[in-house]
């Protein structure tokens, strides 16, 4: 009862959503998000402290303005996301700008497939979405299952409107490497704090954290591109995205020792453009639920 309770809610909220044009929409979502700073205490308390840890050097009313945009942030992707069924050819390619689709294109011609990395970073669904577009390749995506099974149908919905598949994050390493050799292309944000005993520990932000270590083992054993998105919000609410290849050839061989090394490569990568842009990152999760210190 709960969940169809909640159901209904969302899908109220959602329908309010798609009878807003889109520039309404996000100021409606930067409202919520503002909103949310302030009602959500746990979670803006998860977010200051995380911010404290990473930028010591900052003061305190530096790290209260990342964290409010932040939940701007998060407010923003979610109401684009339910906004998704209104997008159309003409408002994608103004909505989202890059200059990177020739080196997704190059990449996935070598015929090992194509492993797309980002984070919960700008609008993460957008990018998935958008670049599967407009590049004409579309997406597998691993995404974490929602406890209300009518809400996450929905969301899987909006996120499959233009020909991307979503993979649950249960999904077998077998079964991924299986689409990786059938040339597939696997989207993954693999940013989130990772398990605890399967996951392992590298150094994000100056701390050991426990981190999932699939993309690295995905790549090392296929010999797959690995490729790194970050979509940047711009102030009128369009977005640029920066596609990043990340260059593995001098550790080609699967071996715990180099699924280390590459994990270390595609978190420096994430850690930089977070320091770029820390209000698009989604800091109010426990990313550092699990480290060496607390392991200890």
């Amino acid at each position: 009862m709960r969940y169809r309770i909640e159901f209904i809610f969302f899908q109220l909220f959602r329908f309010l959503i798609l009878l807003l044009p889109l520039k309404s929409a996000q100021r409606f979502g930067a409202f919520i998000g503002t909103i949310a700073y302030y009602i959500a205490v746990e979670r803006r308390k998860i977010a200051l402290e995380n911010l404290q840890y990473a930028f010591p050097e900052k003061s305190k009313q530096d790290c209260t303005k990342i964290a409010k945009g932040s939940f701007r942030n998060f407010a923003i992707s979610l109401v684009e996301l339910l906004w998704f069924p209104n997008l159309t050819d003409d408002i994608l390619r103004k909505l989202i700008k890059t200059n990177y689709l020739d080196m997704l294109h190059k990449n996935h011609s070598k015929g090992k497939g194509l492993i797309l990395l980002s984070g919960h970073f700008g609008n993460w669904e957008l990018i998935a979405l958008g670049i599967a577009y407009l590049s004409k390749l579309p997406f597998n995506i691993i995404v974490q299952t929602q406890n209300n099974k009518l809400v996450d149908a929905v969301i899987n919905r909006h996120r499959c409107l233009f020909g991307n598949k979503v993979v649950p994050m249960g999904m077998s390493v077998r079964e991924i490497i299986r689409t990786l050799h059938e040339k597939g292309i696997v989207a993954i944000a693999p940013d989130q704090s990772g398990d605890r005993e399967r996951g392992i520990y590298v150094e994000f932000f100056g701390r050991e954290t426990a981190t999932h270590q699939g993309p690295a083992v995905f790549a090392l054993r296929t010999g797959a591109p690995l490729i790194m998105g970050f979509i940047i919000r711009n102030a009128d609410c369009t977005y640029e995205v920066i596609l990043e290849e990340i260059n593995y050839t001098d550790i080609p061989s699967y071996n715990e020792e180099n699924v280390y090394k590459l994990t270390r490569r595609h978190l420096e990568l994430l850690e930089k453009y977070i320091r770029q842009y820390p209000d698009h990152w989604l800091w109010m999760h426990r990313r550092w639920k699990h480290t060496k210190q607390r392991e200890k």
